[in-house]
């Protein structure tokens, strides 16, 4: 924004209604709003310049830095356009702009409360809101004619009491006007029973119903309800509004269902409305699009509860595998213990054992079937023997022979059972105890055996859970595979065209470094350009020859024949008096010449200077002299003037006493000025000895002679007499008509020798406790004027009829809120 858009003048000045940007409608007009231009589309527009800004607002703020003013911040337009801004607007915006700031994703504006903390800790659940978000609307079909009912209140703001709203409009920083409803001090008007049972009886119980029972409110919002939809009728239509609202037992405001308005004053309101949907439907699905945000909200907030058990679970599960797999271990673990330990050896021996046992056992049933055999061969030979003896004795003595071996085999037999019988009895020995052992290490395992069972079922439990969180694990992984696709993507794309645009800022720095090269050869080429035409016009001033000779440059057969000319040659002499001129430069000074032209202008220079300086100090003196002498006379002018008006008003007021200002001895009027009175002609040597009313006297008497020097069209006196006699009081007065001519005065007085003077009385009194003012013009006043011809005097006297304690005497007291009119008009206008 430039300056030139800054108002110049506080004439005239709107603010934009969005953005409280202020311009004059002229500014409006031609440029638009540097902020709102493509929302209102204001510029080259008069109607939306009228509609969309306003002039009546609050405050103005200068931004120029918005980066760096804390107040831009503090009202949040560090971001809009430099220029000047309203700290708050009042009025509303048109309805269709309101409409396409909403299908722009602006809702409601109208709506927009924005308030600063006014105090520290202040508490926000004070602050409800504006009355068209506390409401629902029960039935959507009433919405346009519940907004037409409620009007302008739809949108007033409604508090818990007076001093918070009171705190909001002084410390709250808002940028908009805002009516505020305290809910304590709200006074609402319902439609009586009787009423609302009377208008359905004339047109149907469904067919009106009072506004506020179509809309829902918590119940500490009800005075607030009252205020606003309290005092109307919602009828389904235009006749039946009509009816109600005229019908002189009901009388009471109706509102048809198309926004038709009746009023029992006599008042219609109607016509063709926007084809927009009203503002409480389209507040009432912005309120069920938050709840349904604030339902599937909650629904999100369950499944993430859910995902976080499910993912416990998880971890719990994961945590219960490893033991699983730990326990495991252990079970493995001790079953090597087990099987290494000594209990399982001496199970091993006691199988062993049994399995010798069960050896011997055979051994001993086949030494009984030797036994019986032996006894069946010794039958055989006791039978042989019975045949033949000699047969018999080798027989027997076989026998015998045999008989000892088999007992003989028989006693090792018997011996070694019992000592295997001796083995067993301490074998059953350590098995029972072993048993015993077995006993408790089954136990043991039993109630690990119960716990693994346990685990099992929980671990099929948590397999179950896991089961269905890795599936919904496995739907989220597979959207975030598509997102993270969709981002790759994305970033392969905004790789691209990131080396696009590295390729193209390095093509455009090359171009910008070859257009730098070309500009600077350019500039090179002008510069010596430039320079060779200033040496040639310096060439030209300096030799008067090269004008005449011109002609004859470049030509054949004359001196000036360049052509023939060897620039080689000419090169190697130019390089040759070079070298000479910088060797002979070591020695001499070669910029002492320049250096004393340049001292010799700055001398010149600085002698101009001086003489200018001399010259306007000389002036400057002689001005201050002669505005001194103008500063004296003027002083003495004035001294003679006051001096003169002082004496003669203080002699008015005085008769007998004059007064003059005398500088003080040795002195002059330059140096100072001392009061002096006088009585009977006899000068008093200081203000001290006068009394305390003749020093009031010498003080108005001053102060009345400085305002005769320099006087004014009106004066106001405030009981300028009180301290004075009435013979005093009389003199005021006739001093006033005598020296003040050409002003008039407003004078409040409590004595009757001020009012016999005055034009105009304005006298006050109580009437039944109200003060009543009375006008009358001073006859006495007026016949003195026209005999004495004057053209102005004492404009008026103010007094007021109120009896003082102890006496019935009225009393007299000033007001100042008399009509300025009658009291300025000249004494021939009455």
């Amino acid at each position: 924004m430039s300056l030139d858009s800054i108002p110049k003048d506080l004439r005239g000045l709107r603010a934009c209604k969005l953005c409280s940007m202020i311009k004059t409608s002229d500014d409006f007009y031609r440029n638009g709003c540097d902020n709102c231009e493509r929302h209102l589309r204001v510029k080259g527009n008069k109607d939306a310049v009228q509609e969309c800004t306003s002039s009546n607002f609050d405050g103005i703020i200068a931004m120029m830095a918005p980066e760096d003013s804390w107040v831009a911040r503090w009202q949040r337009i560090d971001k809009l356009a430099k220029g000047c801004y309203a700290i708050s607007v009042s009025g509303e915006l048109p309805q269709d702009i309101i409409d396409s700031l909403q299908d722009k994703g602006i809702p409601f504006p109208q709506l927009q409360f924005e308030y600063q903390d006014p105090v520290p800790g202040f508490n926000k659940e004070k602050v409800k809101g504006p009355v068209a978000k506390l409401i629902h609307v029960k039935d959507v079909s009433a919405a346009t004619a519940l907004e037409v009912a409620a009007g302008g209140k739809l949108y007033n703001i409604v508090v818990d009491n007076e001093h918070t709203g009171k705190q909001l409009l002084e410390k709250g920083r808002l940028k908009r006007r805002f009516t505020i409803i305290p809910l304590n001090k709200i006074a609402g008007k319902s439609i009586n029973d009787g009423v609302v049972r009377k208008a359905q009886s004339l047109v149907g119980r469904d067919k009106v119903h009072p506004a506020i029972s179509l809309v829902g409110y918590e119940e500490e919002l009800q005075p607030a309800m009252e205020y606003v939809f309290g005092s109307t009728f919602v009828c389904d239509t235009l006749q039946n509004a009509k009816k109600v609202t005229f019908d002189k037992q009901v009388s009471v405001r109706s509102v048809s269902l198309a926004g038709d308005v009746f009023d029992p004053s006599g008042t219609l309101s109607g016509g063709s409305r926007p084809q927009t949907v009203p503002i409480l439907t389209r507040l009432q699905e912005l309120l069920e699009c938050e709840q349904l945000l604030e339902a599937k909200a909650a629904e999100l907030e369950v499944v993430m509860a859910e995902l976080q058990n499910v993912q416990k679970v998880a971890g719990r599960y994961k945590e219960l595998k490893e033991q699983r797999e730990a326990k495991s271990h252990d079970l493995e673990l001790i079953r090597t213990r087990i099987n290494q330990s000594t209990h399982h050896q001496q199970m091993v021996e006691l199988q062993t054992l049994k399995d010798t046992i069960a050896h011997q056992k055979e051994l001993l049933k086949a030494t009984e079937e030797t036994e019986k055999r032996a006894k069946q061969q010794l039958q055989d030979i006791q039978k042989k023997m019975k045949e033949s003896k000699s047969h018999q004795e080798r027989e027997l003595k076989e026998a015998e022979e045999a008989l000892a071996r088999a007992r003989q085999e028989a006693e090792g037999v018997v011996k070694e059972a019992k000592g295997r019988d001796q083995e067993v009895q301490a074998l059953r020995l350590e098995v029972e105890e072993l048993q015993k052992g077995l006993l408790a290490q089954q136990e043991q395992i039993s109630v690990c055996q119960q716990s693994v069972t346990v685990k099992s079922r929980h671990l099929e439990e948590h397999s179950l859970a896991e089961a269905n969180a890795k599936g919904a694990l496995k739907s989220a992984k597979q959207e975030l595979e598509k997102q993270k696709a969709n981002l790759k993507q994305m970033n392969k794309e905004l790789q691209a065209l990131e080396t696009q645009w590295k390729d193209v800022e390095k093509d455009k720095a090359t171009h910008i470094r070859e257009i730098k090269e070309l500009e600077h050869n350019i500039a090179k080429f002008q510069r010596e350009c430039r320079e060779a035409a200033q040496r040639v016009e310096d060439l030209l001033a300096k030799h008067d020859w090269i004008a005449t000779e011109k002609q004859y440059f470049g030509k054949a057969n004359t001196a000036y024949d360049f052509g023939a000319y060897n620039l080689k040659e000419a090169t190697r002499k130019l390089t040759r008096l070079q070298e000479e001129k910088d060797t002979l430069s070591k020695n001499v000074n070669m910029r002492a010449m320049n250096m004393l032209g340049k001292a010799e202008e700055k001398y010149n220079d600085l002698m101009k200077k001086k003489s200018i300086v001399e010259n306007d100090k000389s002036k400057i003196g002689e001005l201050i002299a002669e505005l001194d002498q103008k500063k004296n006379e003027a002083l003495k002018g004035a001294h003679q003037r006051v001096n003169q008006d002082f004496g003669s008003i203080f002699s008015t007021l005085l008769p007998g006493a004059s007064a003059k200002l005398s500088p003080s001895e040795g002195m002059t009027v330059l140096d100072g000025l001392e009061v002096k009175v006088a009585f009977g002609g006899v000068w008093k040597e200081s203000l001290t000895e006068l009394s305390g009313g003749q020093r009031s006297l010498v003080a108005l008497s001053l102060i009345l002679s400085l305002l005769l020097f320099k006087p004014a069209p009106l004066y106001i006196l405030d009981e300028i007499d009180a301290a004075l006699d009435l013979s005093h009081t009389q003199n005021i007065g006739q001093m006033l008509r005598t020296h003040f001519r050409h002003s008039q005065f407003i004078v409040v007085s409590l004595k009757d020798g001020m009012f016999n003077n005055a034009n105009v009385l304005f006298k006050t009194k109580f009437i039944d406790g109200v003060s009543a003012v009375t006008r009358y013009v001073n006859p006495r006043a007026l016949t003195h004027r026209s005999d004495e011809g004057e053209s102005s005097g004492v404009g008026g006297v103010l007094q007021e009829g109120q009896e003082k304690r102890g006496t019935k005497k009225p009393a007299k007291r000033a007001r100042m809120d008399v009509p300025l009119t009658d009291v300025a008009t000249p004494l021939p206008a009455h």
